[in-house]
Order: structure tokens, then sequence, then C-alpha cells
């Protein structure tokens, strides 16, 4: 999958002619968030999925949760849509994989299981698209992340934001805005 992030953006503002589509990006967390809403802003109307069974104990849950939606106040066309915690269905999906590395098959089980759920939700709401913020780490897989979003776009028929937010400066843009705003890593 050999894909022009940048070009894909611009070719989702021709086809809107002007108008804003409604994006529900799933955010990892508020430092990751903060570069990738900066970026998609003029193009979107974006509501914030914090859906992350993969964070544990529940108590750093909370934590990133609270630090996401106090990072979005800054913004008045940011919405926010929460999940349940479902840490227990995350662990019955990577049973057999706790300890496999970074980037490993536990990793794609939990992209396919955060990415499913966000465009199970964009398509409950009419949205037009859906997204994740988790490009824009270096640590994570771009083109599996976009791999898993296009089969769900098939599967659902919402539309799948492709993109690798960490070009262009977005993962030191994020470290950035960290500083600025003071938000918990």
């Amino acid at each position: 999958m050999n894909i022009n992030y940048d070009l894909e953006l611009e070719k989702i503002i021709k086809e809107n002619a002007g108008t804003k589509p409604k994006l529900l990006l799933h955010s990892c967390c508020a430092p990751c968030s903060s570069s990738v809403i900066e970026r998609l802003l003029p193009y979107f109307e974006i509501t914030i999925l914090y859906y992350n069974p993969n964070i544990y104990p529940y108590e750093e849950y909370l934590k990133r949760k609270e630090e996401q939606i106090r990072f979005i106040e800054n913004f008045d066309n940011v919405k926010f849509m929460d999940c349940d915690y479902d840490n227990d269905r995350y662990n019955v999906l990577i049973k057999g994989l706790e300890n496999e590395p970074e980037r490993g098959s536990r990793c794609t089980v939990c992209f396919e299981l955060r990415l499913r759920n966000t465009a199970i939700k964009g398509k409950e709401n009419g949205f037009q698209y859906f997204g994740t913020t988790l490009t824009v780490s270096p640590y994570k897989n771009s083109y599996l992340i976009n791999k898993i979003g296009l089969e769900l776009e098939n599967e659902y028929g919402i539309k799948w934001l492709v993109s690798d937010f960490k070009k262009n400066d977005g993962y030191k843009k994020s470290i950035l805005y960290s500083k600025e705003f003071n938000l918990y890593r």
C-alpha cells in the first residue's frame, strides 16, 4: 500500500466542496490527539472517540481520559464521545499474546478492536469518516493501521481517513503541544 497521505486529504477536501464532513477520530491520548486535531480542524467537524480498553489499571485509563477531555476544552468546535471501559474484552482477545513485543500480534489485535469500535460508532451516529490518532506515534505501524481501517471501511460502509500523522513533524508537534498545554504523558 503506497499512499500519499497529503494527496488523500486533498482529495477529501475536493470531494466535499468547501463543506466540513463529520469525522469520528479515535484518540489514544491527549498528547497524540494534539497535533492531529490541529492538522484536521480546518477540514473536518471532529468528534474525539475515547475507546482504549488496552489501558490498565483503570485509574490510569481515567487519568488519560480526563486529560483528553481537558485538552479538547481548548477548542469550541471539537466534541467528545466516550465508550465504556472494556478491559475484560481486550484481555480475552489478547489471550496468549500477552508477552508479544511492541508492534507484534497483540498490537494488531488491539488496533483492530479499537478501529472496529470506531467504525461501528461512526456508522451508527452518521459520521462520514472515521480515523485514528495512532499513526502520529513513531512506534505504531501506519501501514498496518491503514490496512485495517480500509478493511473496516469496506465492511461498515463508512469512509476511512487514511493517515500517517507522524509525517510533516506531526510527532514533534505533539511533543511541543504537550509542553505548551502541560499534557499528561
